[in-house]
């Protein structure tokens, strides 16, 4: 008994160690999401958690499912390549990559960061533990590299895959080699920022604040003027990832870091309510209008609201095609000039990504208004969920979106070329913006302030409100069907606001059956206030019809929108030389459990269906229209409409200093010693605690 005893004590007592062992494995692999320590100025509602929604069957999910493969398919000694080698660290056999990735590309190591945000949201949104693995992995390897800078003659912080000479070059205006430099740090930072909050990684946050006092200690010496040519390059958000971790750490120095990256010679005409976007490149100047509106959430300073409300309306009424894309050859062209930029290498998938994100920062701003998600849904559903080729397992993606007559998805950029991305030999921009985009399709569906819900987008999802001990499913075949349904469980007296779409009419919402008695006004959001109970349901149908959305600069050559889906029309293998005509009275939807649709082209029958489904044969988006659409429909030459209420008035210069300011420089702001007069016909305006300029 002794013996058995003893026995029993050692395996009492070894087990005991086991579950030590185990609780500690746990503890030091633990991940929780860290929250910012710094609130947001001027915002009025809010975002779930990425875990707090769930995708359920259906389009969006598939989309999903195929980027989240690619994640936790790609070699991470392959990924991890130029930095390895740039930081002088083994590279672990590992072959390069190509395109954009490759040893020789200027702006190698950007599409890094792009993988580690979209790691992150992975694991946010599905729990998905390989994810997590990855990014933590990827970033313990680039912890090593920044660690090695004395060895690689580096300077501390910096972590790259190009050297860091690039920087004074830059700074010298000698960059010949066509690097963006800022602009692949700005990545690596936003997917190290991700890492951290998403995921609670700490290595994450180590790499991330040491690379950001590089860039903090190395643009501080630069003089304004200075910096402002630093500025001419494409540098990414910059300013809105800085702003990001001041809101994350509350230490200021890195707000002011941020302020160094606003861009005046594009941002003062913004501020200004003038379009001067013509001739720009679009993808540079986007992130510099969210950095905006994360500079006057952190500031509250009204020019920054004022750029991000003002670069938002003029972009969706002047410089958007009708799937919600814009920009032809990477470039704005002049205010509503549509009908001649229908090209082959039309709207620029990362314009998009990034239109979405400043939509969102201006709508919580100012959640009244449905303008900023019926365009959000109008480009998510038309240009970015049918980006990516659903025959494709890792769900590759199309640079542009071709809008000429014929034009069919798959085409690269000019630098680089191609069809849709690759595995391991593209690495474009738009590739990296895709892996982000289809791990947070769940992210803008719901949110919330102290007494309302608001469900802005309509997809097959759960919503677990937490904070009300309250879950909410939606049902839906939106846009195939007209119906979602919102099933509660829980219970609690709150207010329920749902997005009334402005091209919508006759809408129906019932709770229970019973008419919900709630306005259903286009462009507005119908509030069903009631104490709620497990069972309670919310039906809203939608009804659909045809609508117009013709050139801004031709109402002859239109799109067809069904509801929220832009139709495009299925011409297999053949090619065209202009736009076809299309019967508008001869429109007519052949299914009710799928879009297809039928119509008269140049006196033949044309199918069409969404265009979020045209992949794999040649289409036609904009038409010569003639005649009227069939009795009932609706026409709608301009979907989107949003006039600022708030103007931001330009105030003179102070200071003091001798000389003469040229256009755009600087003439006045804090510490400034420099010229205060500028060169006639300009004059000292846009003035804040910082600077002016000549204008």
């Amino acid at each position: 008994m002794a013996f058995v005893s003893t026995i029993c004590g050692r395996f009492r007592q070894g087990a005991f160690l086991a579950l030590i062992f185990y609780v500690a494995l746990l503890l030091s692999t633990a991940t929780a999401q860290v929250a910012p320590v710094k609130a947001e100025t001027g915002v009025s509602a809010y975002a779930f958690d990425l875990n707090q929604v769930t995708l359920n069957s259906g389009r969006w999910q598939e989309n999903q499912a195929r980027t989240t493969a690619y994640l936790k398919f790609v070699n991470l000694d392959r990924i991890l390549y130029v930095f390895r080698n740039n930081h002088k660290l083994p590279t672990n056999g590992a072959p390069a990559n190509g395109g954009w990735d490759a040893a020789s590309f200027p702006f190698r190591s950007h599409f890094q960061g792009h993988l580690l945000s979209a790691w992150a949201q992975c694991f946010a949104q599905q729990g998905d533990s390989t994810c997590a693995s990855q990014a933590k992995t990827v970033v313990a390897e680039m912890l090593k590299c920044q660690n090695n800078n004395g060895a690689a003659g580096f300077s501390a912080g910096y972590l790259s895959g190009f050297p860091e000479s690039e920087f004074a070059n830059l700074e010298a205006g000698k960059l010949t080699s066509g690097n963006v430099p800022y602009y692949a740090v700005h990545k690596t930072m936003a997917g190290l920022l991700d890492v951290w909050r998403l995921i609670g990684d700490n290595n994450a946050k180590t790499v991330l604040l040491a690379l950001a006092g590089w860039v903090d200690t190395r643009t501080s010496r630069l003089s304004m003027s200075q910096m402002q040519s630093v500025l001419n390059t494409e540098f990414g958000g910059m300013s809105a990832v800085l702003a990001d971790i001041y809101y994350m750490t509350g230490d200021s120095k890195w707000i002011n870091a941020a302020r160094r990256f606003d861009h005046w010679s594009v941002l003062t005409p913004l501020a200004n309510n003038r379009d001067q976007l013509n001739g720009l490149h679009a993808n540079t100047n986007l992130p510099k209008w969210i950095g905006a509106a994360r500079e006057y959430k952190a500031t509250g300073n009204t020019t920054y609201q004022a750029i991000a409300r003002n670069a938002w309306s003029i972009t969706v009424n002047a410089h958007t095609y009708a799937m919600g894309g814009n920009s032809q050859a990477e470039h704005f062209k002049p205010a509503n000039a549509i009908a001649g930029y229908l090209k082959n290498d039309a709207a620029e998938a990362c314009n998009s990504y990034n239109m979405l994100k400043l939509t969102r920062e201006l709508w919580v701003m100012n959640p009244s208004s449905t303008v900023y998600f019926d365009f959000y849904e109008r480009a998510l559903i038309n240009h970015l969920i049918g980006q990516q080729n659903p025959a494709d397992s890792h769900g590759h993606v199309t640079y542009f979106t071709p809008l000429q007559a014929g034009g069919k998805r798959g085409v690269g950029p000019a630098w680089g070329g191609g069809t849709w991305s690759t595995d391991y030999n593209s690495f474009w921009c738009c590739q990296g913006t895709g892996v982000e985009t289809n791990t947070k399709l769940a992210d803008s569906i719901y949110f919330y302030d102290s007494s309302s819900l608001y469900v802005n987008l309509f997809a097959p999802s759960t919503l677990n409100w937490k904070e009300r001990s309250t879950t909410i499913k939606q049902t839906t075949t939106y846009p195939v069907s007209d119906t979602t349904t919102l099933q509660i469980t829980g219970s609690g007296t709150w207010t329920m606001r749902i997005r009334i779409p402005a091209w919508s009419s006759n809408v129906k919402i019932t709770v229970n059956g019973a008419s919900a008695g709630v306005s259903t006004t286009p462009g507005s959001y119908a509030a069903i206030s009631r104490t709620w109970a497990t069972g309670d349901t919310v039906t809203v149908t939608i009804p659909m019809n045809f609508r117009i959305i013709a050139a801004n600069d031709n109402s002859a050559l239109a799109a067809i929108a069904y509801g929220p889906a832009v139709l495009s029309g299925n011409y297999g293998s053949s090619t065209l030389s202009s736009n076809p005509s299309l019967t508008l009275s001869s429109l007519k939807r052949t299914s009710t459990s799928s879009l297809t649709f039928t119509a008269m082209s140049n006196g033949q029958t044309v199918n069409l269906g969404p265009f979020y489904d045209a992949q794999g044969f040649n289409y036609v988006v904009y038409w010569a229209i003639t005649g009227s659409l069939p009795s009932g429909q609706v026409s709608s030459t301009n979907p989107t409409s949003e006039t600022l209420k708030e103007t931001t008035t330009s105030k003179p210069a102070t200071g003091s200093g001798t000389g003469v300011a040229g256009q755009f420089q600087q003439c006045g702001g804090a510490s400034w010693t420099g010229a205060t007069t500028c060169a006639s016909p300009f004059k000292c305006t846009v003035s804040n605690e910082f600077y002016s300029q000549c204008l």
